[in-house]
Formats: structure tokens, C-alpha cells, sequence
């Protein structure tokens, strides 16, 4: 995987639980010089409900992060998007600026908060290897051909004169496996030939975002 995106110029949001910083730091630091964002993915793949103290988690999570890149992240997924009623104002008190639990479609939204808002970006839970290989036991090129059916949707929706978000989900366990690769990459390809697409990590969508709509008042 991360071989087809530096050859396609490729710079994704690497969504991961802090502690591979400190378990696996050749990996996170392979990540870190292709210029990937990181992404807060918790501490570890605990479901936010399940943590005794979900506040100090995500403190711990953006200090080991923030240690090891040197800046502290701007965007959160929670493991397997799971939040509590008090996770997104814990989220924003610690400064994180988006989310991408919320499975939205093709377009952000602004979330109030008990401190300052936070966006929350598309995430596709479709276009997601998970789903279609692990739950839906869909052959290899389906990924392709799924990304690029709900491509050719959205790309004619955009005549509307509105941009459209298309997040695609990817694990190394899956889409990086060798019979399934060959399939991401030409998904890729296609998709980044169309005139006016551009691929942009989580921290670029959300400031093109703000820049357009800026946050509510709080």
C-alpha cells in the first residue's frame, strides 16, 4: 500500500492506535517521512464505551502522537466509531478539530460542542475493505469496481456546482494483500484521472471545508 501511493503521489490520512508509535515505531515512522497525517485512533482498539476514563485516553493518545511527530493531531477516529455521549466535547476540550465516526456520505458538517465546534468528515463505510471483504466476502475487484461506480455518481452530481467527498478505507491486511492490490491501484489511477478530482488527508478536506463554511458560533 504504501508503495502504490508514493508512486501515485498519494499522501493519506494514516488513522492508528498511538501505541504503534511506541510498539512499531519503523512503521510510524516510515509513515511520517511520506508526509501521511496522523490521525488519533485512540491508544489502542478499545471501544471508547469500554474505557474508564475516555478523557485521559485521548490526552494520553494526542501526547504519544504529538511526541512522535512533533505535532499534535487535528483529526480523531474512534476505535470501530464507537463515541460516548461525552466523547466529541472531550474530543473538542482536547483539540481536536474533526471526527470521522459518523459514517457520512459525500459531504462535512459542522457539530456543535460544549467547547468549540468540531467537523465531521465523510467516511464511507461501503467503500471500506472491511465491509467488502471481511463481512460481505466479496471477491478482489470489487473495490475497484464499487469505488468507481459511486465515482461516476457523485462526479456527475458535482454539476451542481457542489464538490463532493469520497473516502476510501483501506488495512494492510486487506487491500495490501497481493491478489487484492492490483485492484486498489487501479481504482486509484482512475479516479485521480478524472479532470478536477484531487486527493487530499482529512486535515486538507478540513480546512478547504472551513475556509468555505466556517464553524458556528458557539
Amino acid at each position: 500500500l504504501k508503495r502504490m501511493m508514493d508512486g501515485l503521489g498519494i499522501r493519506p490520512t494514516v488513522t492508528l492506535n498511538a501505541r504503534v508509535c511506541e510498539e512499531y515505531p519503523a512503521v510510524a515512522g516510515a509513515c511520517l517521512e511520506s508526509g501521511w497525517e496522523f490521525n488519533a485512533h485512540s491508544y489502542e482498539q478499545l471501544p471508547m464505551h469500554k474505557l474508564e476514563d475516555e478523557r485521559s485516553v485521548i490526552d494520553h493518545s494526542l501526547h504519544v502522537i504529538k511526541n512522535f511527530t512533533g505535532t499534535q493531531p487535528r483529526g480523531w477516529f474512534g476505535p470501530g466509531l464507537t463515541q460516548t455521549f461525552d466523547t466529541l466535547d472531550h474530543l473538542s476540550e482536547a483539540g481536536i478539530e474533526y471526527i470521522g465516526d459518523w459514517v457520512l456520505d459525500d459531504q462535512p458538517i459542522w457539530a456543535r460542542t460544549k467547547h468549540k465546534p468540531v467537523a465531521a468528515l465523510p467516511y464511507n463505510y461501503e467503500l471500506h475493505d472491511i465491509v467488502m471483504m471481511n463481512i460481505q466476502n466479496n471477491v478482489s475487484h470489487i473495490y475497484r469496481d464499487r469505488a468507481l461506480d459511486y465515482l461516476d455518481t457523485i462526479y456527475a452530481e458535482t454539476e451542481d456546482g457542489q464538490p463532493r467527498v469520497m473516502a476510501l478505507a483501506m488495512h494492510t491486511y486487506l487491500s495490501g494483500s497481493p491478489h487484492r492490490i492490483r485492484y486498489v491501484r487501479e481504482a486509484f489511477e482512475k479516479i485521480l484521472s478524472k479532470p478536477g478530482v484531487v486527493c487530499w488527508d482529512g486535515v486538507e478536506i478540513l480546512d478547504w471545508f472551513s475556509g468555505q463554511i466556517p464553524a458556528p458560533k458557539i
